[in-house]
């Protein structure tokens, strides 16, 4: 209530002068409007292992390093409002940005970068069109019970294999062999989000200009579908004939299941990426996560397999992102496969949390695609709640990552070389930290 009025006041001030305040908090009081936020302020040691600015142990030595970091990766603030329409029809909206709490970081701060969208929600479900994430993305609360604060699996082993700029990577840059197609400027044409790299679109990543529809729980089944529309078609004249030269789009679809007063659930993903890694073909992935609450012990399990498939090249790729390249080889596919276990053991209203997870090694025909491209992460934390709303936990989490692999955690420090978030090749990385997780 107390947050509706402030909305209501907040709204009366911002109308200004030549536009009756009386009339803005009438059509605002009928609508339920929310600023929320969730905030993940954490402090603690970060370790980077040594590791290599070349594949297989080559190029420049990067020596071990520890220090210290304060950071809150994953904040986030918005705006959430509805309307009753009648029937039990509803239309909403919300808009939601990074909340880094970093001064480096506030970069990545602007309007609408996390999920934002607008919709009608009713009987028939919910059906609505912006910017969010995926049906994919969304099955990892299913089983990311043995997380404290955001150090775990979730997004990073399991989840999140692709590279898009400067986030957690074991892929490679660039934009997959758009070079094939003749296109120029690949770098602004990957994806619809960014256009940062990477080899395909990521299935963790929000949809751009995508419309979505989940429908309304029948005993506990859910089903979703999300389409990306092709924002980013190209089409040019070859030999006096239009030629459509890019038509990316993508499909993210899954169906979910809970029972038993909510103790169990699971959820199946199916994803088709079309044109984000080579022109002409589709990357495709399914996953299976959920869990079950023993009382005594939550367990949580993923599994996941995604299939990117290779367009040919113009030349060898450089020697330092060979090991990287996930399609080197003409017509061939690349395979990636991850999978990841995790507990919470209750200790009154507080929990004992953690998980482990693996990358395996990349897999394909290209001679080029290098082997020790897997990882492996395990995490362990206490955590004690006050409340819904706060948090507080210490935990320790680790990385292992292969020589030519480079996981790393969104929002961590600049590592030894210079680098924000990409560890280099077969650095492995640690952090021993207190956290503090605070809604409203």
């Amino acid at each position: 209530m107390q947050k509706k009025l402030f909305m209501i006041a907040a709204a009366g001030v911002l109308a200004g002068p030549g536009v009756a305040p009386a009339e803005t908090v009438v059509q605002t009081a009928v609508d339920t409007v929310e600023l929320y936020a969730t905030l993940y302020p954490t402090v603690g040691l970060i370790k980077y292992g040594s590791g290599s600015t070349g594949p297989n142990g080559t190029g420049n030595p990067v020596p071990s390093m520890s220090k210290a970091d304060v950071q809150a990766a994953g904040s986030n603030f918005g705006i959430r409002a509805r309307r009753n329409l009648g029937g039990g029809l509803s239309a909403w909206a919300q808009i939601e940005q990074n909340a880094p709490l970093e001064r480096e970081n506030t970069a990545a701060v602007s309007v609408g970068s996390r999920n934002s969208a607008a919709g009608l929600q009713g009987p028939f479900g919910n059906v609505f069109a912006g910017q969010w994430t995926t049906p994919w993305a969304d099955l990892e609360s299913l089983w990311n019970v043995g997380t404290v604060g955001i150090w775990g699996p979730s997004l990073l082993i399991v989840g999140r294999r692709e590279t898009t700029g400067g986030t957690p990577s074991n892929l490679g840059s660039g934009c997959g062999n758009f070079a094939s197609g003749g296109i120029t400027t690949p770098a602004t044409l990957c994806d619809a989000v960014a256009g940062q790299g990477g080899v395909g679109h990521p299935f963790w990543r929000r949809a751009s200009s995508m419309i979505r529809y989940t429908s309304p729980s029948l005993s506990g089944v859910i089903f979703d579908v999300l389409y990306q529309v092709p924002e980013t078609k190209r089409v040019v004249n070859a030999a006096g004939a239009p030629v459509t030269e890019y038509n990316p789009s993508m499909w993210s679809t899954s169906i979910q299941w809970s029972g038993f007063g909510g103790r169990a659930r699971v959820g199946a993903a199916y994803d088709r990426h079309k044109e984000f890694t080579s022109i002409g073909n589709t990357d495709t992935g399914w996953a299976i996560k959920g869990g079950w609450n023993f009382g005594v012990v939550d367990v949580g399990a993923a599994l996941e397999f995604i299939k990117y498939k290779c367009g040919a090249i113009n030349g060898p790729p450089s020697p330092s992102s060979a090991p990287f390249s996930a399609c080197v080889a003409a017509g061939g596919e690349v395979k990636a496969k991850q999978w990841g276990l995790a507990a919470a053991v209750p200790v009154g209203q507080n929990k004992i949390r953690g998980a482990y997870s693996k990358a395996a090694d990349l897999s394909g025909p290209g001679t080029l695609v290098a082997s020790d491209t897997g990882a492996s992460e395990w995490n362990l934390g206490y955590e004690h709640r006050y409340d819904s709303r706060t948090t507080v936990g210490a935990g320790y989490a680790r990385i292992n990552n292969k020589a030519n692999a480079n996981f790393t955690w969104t929002g961590m420090a600049v590592q030894q070389n210079g680098l924000l978030n990409n560890a280099s090749a077969g650095s492995s990385v640690s952090w021993l930290f207190a956290n503090l997780t605070y809604r409203f």
